[in-house]
């Protein structure tokens, strides 16, 4: 579903922030990309949702190019950023009746799943309230609401978990796994190699915008022989 076909990306004509990259991303899959700050995971996120372009590479998404087709790229993605802080001046059901009017999702259904995103994640109480008065952790779940609100095949999520509380981590790993068991997939950066080894089914590790690692984190720890926790192995693979 993601296809990322030797991508070079470079910024200022100096800085290679992606250097020759590929992987796949298949339906049915959940994939951790994790690596030091600064290794290119963002840029790698905002590559895939066409938020800027690669000079070098193909992008394909759900079969589409995101070049080519962007339009029928991007509304196969639900994309969840690194920051939350948009559109402060909605109320969140304005901001998600609005999400729903760029997707065309129908009135019907736009109001069962935001009835039912909102029960998940505790929110429906505050749909009414302006964004600006929201915690940073409601933010991000009205932007997890916004980004599934269209049911997309692809998510990509861009560090998912920070600001949110245990229960709603755990209904947003839980909602990940139903994604991928009907047979979509999803693309998640982490910091936190817990959450990647309890919920990915294959992990990317990139430094400095080369991937090092593209496999089970199982293998990864079988292919060291020192017994040293797959923390360790990270941080040693990392330089970190």
């Amino acid at each position: 579903m993601i296809k990322f076909e030797n991508v070079t990306k470079v910024y200022n004509k100096t800085v290679r922030a992606l250097d020759d990259v590929s992987f796949n991303v298949k339906g049915g899959e959940i994939v951790g990309f994790i690596g030091p700050n600064g290794s290119g995971k963002t840029t790698t996120m905002k590559l895939l949702t066409g938020i800027i372009k690669a000079d070098v590479g193909k992008i394909t998404v759900n079969g589409f190019n995101i070049r080519k087709n962007p339009i029928k790229a991007k509304e196969s993605i639900g994309y969840i950023a690194d920051s939350p802080d948009m559109f402060l001046r909605l109320k969140g059901v304005e901001f998600l009746d609005l999400i729903g009017d760029i997707y065309h999702v129908p009135q019907e259904k736009r109001k069962e799943r935001i009835e039912k995103f909102a029960a998940r994640f505790d929110l429906t109480d505050s749909l009414s309230s302006p964004m600006m008065s929201y915690s940073h952790g409601m933010r991000q779940k009205i932007m997890v609401i916004a980004a599934l609100l269209h049911d997309p095949p692809v998510w990509i999520l861009d560090e998912p978990m920070v600001g949110l509380d245990p229960k709603s981590a755990y209904e947003l790993k839980n909602m990940m796994r139903e994604h991928a068991k009907a047979g979509n997939s999803v693309f998640f950066s982490t910091h936190v190699l817990e959450v990647a080894e309890k919920l990915c089914d294959r992990v990317i590790i990139i430094k400095k915008g080369k991937l090092l690692y593209d496999g089970t984190l199982e293998a990864l720890e079988a292919q060291n022989k020192s017994g040293s926790s797959l923390e360790e192995i990270f941080l040693e693979l990392t330089g970190s």
